[in-house]
């Protein structure tokens, strides 16, 4: 089982020792900022529109969807609208809870056994580390832009400045620096420290997070450790999207590391547990209205059914009703 945490942990050091080598050389340096990065997006363009081309062409023969109330019946029974829509804005209405506020998560329960009882118990931790998590990296990866647009959009600006409201000298503290690694932590920890959960996890649930550990960690290490030269990474972010890259000198080897630890999770999504972003909405236990009993739904997969006259079943099993003394209209 140490196997499962030991290996993706060696491979992210070896990600870093292998970047901050390479980010050192000067000729190597377009290899661990340049190419990487544009390998990486094109394996995760074409990664995505291959998982959900194939999740689209799957046949859905039946309407499956999770259903957590009440269905839609009779005037007099309440009907639970969100957990149990049979209507397409009831759908909407539940997806966008569900990708937005995570609310199946919110009422996820935790079950232990205790003294010969089941106690069942509420995990919101759970549910604020994952909310947490996510809109921190949404908010960083906006505020990122400002290093590849030009002008800067108003609302990364006031991103930035909501961001660092609470500034303690220069360069300021991100709340969202501080709860993604409090979140990217609280996560990696709940996995080695809960016995069923560690029993369950793969090295393919611990290599992401030690990734986005790896990430954070490089980022807030070039921000107020290891300064970087932020004009040469804007003109080199600058060059990159306007497909006329060239690395500047001086840029610093940690640069290198946040690329290259970025370049792998980008190429790595597509083919990782991480595609949950985009096969949420293709989930036909989630996009589908339940009106299985208010609609009849004919199976595509069905074959009309083969009738037998009784003379064609006398033919077929003539020898076996003879012999066991069965009557015969034709001999």
């Amino acid at each position: 089982m140490a196997a499962r945490i030991l290996f993706p942990l060696a491979v992210v050091l070896a990600i870093v020792a292998v970047a901050l080598i390479g980010g050192s050389i000067s000729f190597l340096q377009p290899l661990f900022s340049v190419a990487l990065l544009y390998v990486a997006f094109a394996i995760f363009f074409f990664g995505f529109m291959a998982k959900v081309i194939n999740w689209a062409k799957s046949p859905v023969p039946f309407r499956i969807p999770t259903t957590a109330g009440q269905e839609f019946s009779l005037p007099w029974i309440k009907w639970s609208k969100i957990d149990n829509p049979s209507t397409t804005g009831g759908v909407l209405l539940r997806m966008f809870f569900e990708v937005c506020l995570f609310r199946s998560l919110f009422r996820n329960m935790r079950t232990d056994l205790r003294s010969g009882w089941l106690i069942h118990s509420p995990t919101k931790w759970l549910w604020l580390l994952a909310l947490g998590f996510h809109y921190s990296f949404l908010i960083i990866a906006l505020r990122h832009l400002r290093l590849f647009v030009q002008p800067i959009p108003g609302f990364v600006e006031t991103l930035d400045a909501v961001d660092g409201m609470f500034q303690i000298g220069i360069p300021p503290i991100y709340l969202t620096d501080i709860i993604i690694l409090l979140a990217v932590s609280g996560l990696l920890i709940r996995r080695l420290c809960l016995p069923k959960v560690r029993f369950i996890s793969l090295a393919a649930d611990y290599f992401p997070l030690f990734l986005i550990l790896g990430i954070v960690i490089s980022g807030l290490l070039m921000r107020f450790v290891f300064r970087v030269d932020i004009t040469a990474v804007k003109a080199l972010a600058n060059g990159i999207v306007s497909l006329h890259p060239v690395v500047p000198k001086g840029i610093g080897a940690i640069f290198f590391v946040h690329i290259a630890l970025v370049s792998t999770l980008i190429a790595y999504f597509p083919f990782s547990k991480l595609m949950h972003m985009g096969g949420v909405f293709m989930s036909p236990t989630r996009n589908l209205a339940n009106t299985n009993r208010m609609a009849y739904h004919e199976n595509p997969w069905r074959k009309p059914p083969k009738f037998h006259s009784y003379e064609e079943y006398e033919d077929m099993y003539r020898d076996y009703m003879k012999e066991a003394g069965l009557p015969l209209e034709r001999e």
